[in-house]
This record gives C-alpha cells, structure tokens and sequence, in this order.
C-alpha cells in the first residue's frame, strides 16, 4: 500500500480520527493549502494498524498537493485514510461520523470517495459536512463516479506515452492491465475501442471474467502480468506495484496507469530510464478524478472537466521530450513543474 518518494515531506498538519460507536478509526492529513483547500478523497482499506494507515495518509495528501497542482486547480492536496472496521459495520455511521470530522476543520480540507468508498458514502458524508464532493451528479453539472474520467484521462496520456515511444496509435497495441476495478475497466473499454489488446489481472476473478467477455482480454495471474510482454503495462491497482524486481521482469516499452505512488522507491525511476522504458508519472495522467472532484465542488459542468481532462495527454507528452531532452528521470521532470506550479495562484496561471 505505501511506496516512496523522492521528495522531502514537509511536517504535515493531521486529525486522528475516531468514534468507537459509529466504527471510526483513521486521519485526515492536510500537505499543502498554498493554492486553496486541501482536496483528496477518503479511502476505506484493512490496515493491519494505525501506523501503516497514517503513513499512507501522509504519502497519499503529498501526492495531492502535486496533483492538483499539476492539474492547475485552486486546491492543495490532503487525504482521510480510515480503516475498515472488522466484520459487518453501519457504513452510514461511520460515514457520518467522519463528515462530522470533516466539518470541524472549517474547509480546510475537502472529501470526496477513493479506494473503498463510493457516491452513497459520500451523501452519508453530505449529512453533516457541505466540504464533500463526488455526490450524485445534479443536470448539467460535474459531479458523480469520478472513475470513468480519471479512466479517460489515463487513456490519453498512453495515447501521447505511445505516440512518443513507439510512433503509433493505440491500435493493435498490446497493454497489460492490472487491476481491473472501476477505473481500470473503464481504461480497458477505451482501449478496446481504440483496437488494443488487452492482457488483465485482478484479485476478483469474477470481475475479470466478466470484462474479458466484454473486451476480447486474456487473463493471466496478477503474478504473471508484469511478466506479459506488451507495448504498455499499466499498474491500476494499489500503490507501490514499480520495484526493481518488477522492472527487471517488465517486458514493456512504456509504463502508464491509474494507481497512486506507483515506484516502490526513489530508486526505481532511475531502473526504468535505465532500460528505456519511458514511464507516465503516476499523478499526471490519473488526474481526471480530481479534476471532476473540484469542478463539483466549484459548481462547474461536465463540459469544463472534459476540457481539463484532455489536457492531460499534452501535459504527459510535454513531460516525456522534457526527460529524454534533460536526460531525467520523467517523475523528477514532474516534480519540478509541479512544485513551481505550488508557488502560482491561480490568477497567475489563467
């Protein structure tokens, strides 16, 4: 769940969390509120304790903060991270419970769903706090199941990551897919649409059936996917799927997917320049879900995500001629805009 970065975090403001009755147990962390609220989701996950799920929290709001800074929204980056409570729970409690702890930091920190939550988590969430989005969308707004736009968005960085490597479209090329949960099937229909080939894994076998029937896909162990070789591979999973022994295997020419804190370790984006294989930093082409999450709460349309959306692409593009032209790794290329990206308000960037 928790891999590394290269970058120093700063001391981090962070809320414990807990309600024994409603089944609480977690934190909020706040990274950065430089260019606005802080603003990431909440993710629902088994942490064997508190520690580890801190941690993830921690690593979580920091990439926030260069997402959405990345992104060009007036937000900063933080994160709530609770653990799932054993056994059966009232998730309405709980959720309320944590909309509770949302409002008591004034707005300084904006929720929305992540790993393990949903839209109807978010409407319990709602109750109690108006600093939420990722509700049910209302007519002619932004808002809903940010998945499908943080799947389109991922779709376009590969289109411009292929483009870039190899010279060609999307069409007959073959990616390998793990994790095929709503965002992964959603950039696995893309793909298929655009004439891939698509290779997937997945804990959920069921899950997996059923979009290969629907795509063409061939399935294979989650142990073996990194093993397939394809043109693409494409981490959609959880955190921390980039180690040395996972590139050393990769038989891949371009790295491109949806999860968070992809790399493992600093090190690991160093292996995958060193084997010329040209990799999409995480937190720009997985944007779309944030960028949906902050037009809600901005109260913007659906039309004004896609645009942002779409930007995506040229924005991994850009990135990848700057590496191969400074001779860098791709994330520490994205770190630097990003990071001078911090220091802009919003007006200055229009």
């Amino acid at each position: 769940m928790v891999a590394q970065t290269h970058r120093m975090m700063p001391p981090m403001e962070y809320v414990r969390l807990f309600d024994e009755k409603a089944g609480l147990d977690g934190v909020i962390a706040i990274h950065s509120t430089a260019r606005g609220p802080a603003a990431g989701g909440c993710r629902l996950w088994s942490y064997p304790d508190s520690e580890e799920a801190m941690a993830d929290a921690f690593r979580l709001a920091e990439g926030m903060s260069y997402k959405n800074a990345m992104a060009r929204l007036p937000f900063g980056g933080g994160k709530a991270v609770l653990r799932r409570p054993a056994g059966e729970f009232d998730r309405r409690a709980l959720f309320e419970a944590f909309g509770r702890a949302v409002e008591k930091l004034n707005g300084r920190y904006v929720t929305a769903e992540d790993v393990g939550t949903g839209v109807s988590d978010m409407e319990c969430v709602a109750r109690q706090t108006t600093h939420v989005a990722g509700r049910t969308a209302l007519p002619g707004l932004a808002g809903g199941d940010p998945s499908p736009w943080t799947a389109l968005g991922v779709f376009e960085a590969m289109k411009e990551a292929v483009a870039f490597r190899f010279g060609s479209s999307l069409s007959g090329v073959t990616v390998s897919v793990l994790g095929v949960g709503n965002v992964g099937a959603g950039l696995a229909r893309l793909l298929a649409a655009e004439g891939a080939r698509l290779v997937i894994a997945d804990i959920d076998p069921l899950r997996c059936a059923r979009l290969a029937e629907e795509t063409g896909a061939h399935i294979v162990p989650i142990d073996a996917v990194a093993d397939v070789e394809a043109q693409v591979f494409a981490p959609c999973a959880l955190g921390g799927a980039l180690d040395d022994a996972t590139v050393a295997a990769l038989r891949t020419g371009v790295v491109c997917g949806a999860a968070n804190n992809q790399l493992a370790s600093p090190q690991v984006a160093q292996a995958l320049m060193a084997r010329g294989i040209s990799y999409a930093p995480d937190y720009v082409v997985n944007a779309g879900g944030i960028i949906n999450v902050a037009a809600e709460y901005l109260s913007e349309s659906a039309d004004q995500v896609r645009a942002r959306v779409l930007e995506i692409g040229p924005r991994t593009r850009e990135i990848l001629e700057a590496a191969a032209s400074d001779a860098l790794p791709p994330p520490v290329v994205a770190d630097r805009m990003a990071e001078g990206l911090m220091k802009c308000s919003e007006k200055e960037l229009a």
